[in-house]
């Protein structure tokens, strides 16, 4: 396949997270590189902050996908009612997205949000390829603001003032670095508070792009020992640190 038809299927989500986008690494695998590079593509628990900021994201910029979440009207995931509704799937709980209703039109109605996301040559949910320390990566952005020579992501915190300690926390560094190189635009993000529901913007650093940068460097190298080398022995892997 040539690029222009990998791009193509890569738009396709059951593509982009299946088998045929794991030929590819990501920014998802990062942190699992790093951290238990063994476990590669071992399915990973759904959790419930991982089903609300994607109800979030498909309605500001897929609304005709909202129909594959799944609500079910309950106090908690605990209630005998959840567990034979959802039938061991994770569900969003209608309260959850009442209150998501509330982030989404905050985010609607935020004239300088809407002027990034919607107006002028934008392009949504991009997916792009990239070799980068002689490996094969993707990424697909949320918003391509071509006007702008922009990336835009979107986020939901807990806390929007614990956001900068979060972004190297959750990987969100090695994020703007890969799609920096996968894009060649700058990124930046948008944190909405689910409390407060005030968004707050987040340029990228230097400082924290070439924090990222290492964490791929990083990843990158636990890749290649344990997926590259000939013969390689995964009983026989060890890490190595000075103290």
């Amino acid at each position: 396949m040539d690029k222009a038809e990998i791009i193509k299927k890569l738009k396709e989500d059951e593509h982009y997270y299946g088998s045929f986008g794991q030929k590819f690494l990501s920014n998802s695998n990062v942190s699992t590189l790093i951290k238990d590079p063994l476990s590669l593509h071992k399915p990973q628990e759904m959790r419930p902050a991982f089903l609300v900021g994607g109800y979030y994201h498909t309605a500001i910029l897929e609304p005709d996908k909202l129909k594959k979440y799944r609500v079910i009207q309950s106090s908690t995931r605990n209630t005998k009612k959840y567990k034979e509704l959802s039938n061991g799937e994770m569900c969003l709980l209608e309260h959850e997205v009442d209150k998501l209703q509330l982030m989404i039109e905050k985010t609607r109605n935020h004239k300088m949000i809407n002027y990034l996301i919607n107006e002028g040559n934008v392009e949504y949910e991009v997916p792009e390829i990239k070799k980068i320390e002689d490996l094969m990566w993707k990424g697909k952005a949320d918003v391509i603001n071509h006007d702008e020579k922009m990336i835009v992501d979107l986020k939901t915190t807990n806390d929007v003032s614990n956001f900068k300690s979060s972004a190297y926390k959750y990987g969100y560094n090695s994020q703007a670095f890969i799609y920096q190189e996968l894009f060649g635009y700058e990124m930046i993000f948008i944190a909405i508070d689910k409390n407060t529901l005030i968004p707050k913007f987040f340029d990228c650093s230097p400082d924290f792009i070439n924090s990222g940068y290492r964490k791929v460097q990083e990843a990158a190298a636990n890749y290649k020992l344990v997926y590259n080398t000939p013969g390689f022995d995964p009983e026989q892997y060890f890490e190595n640190q000075t103290l």
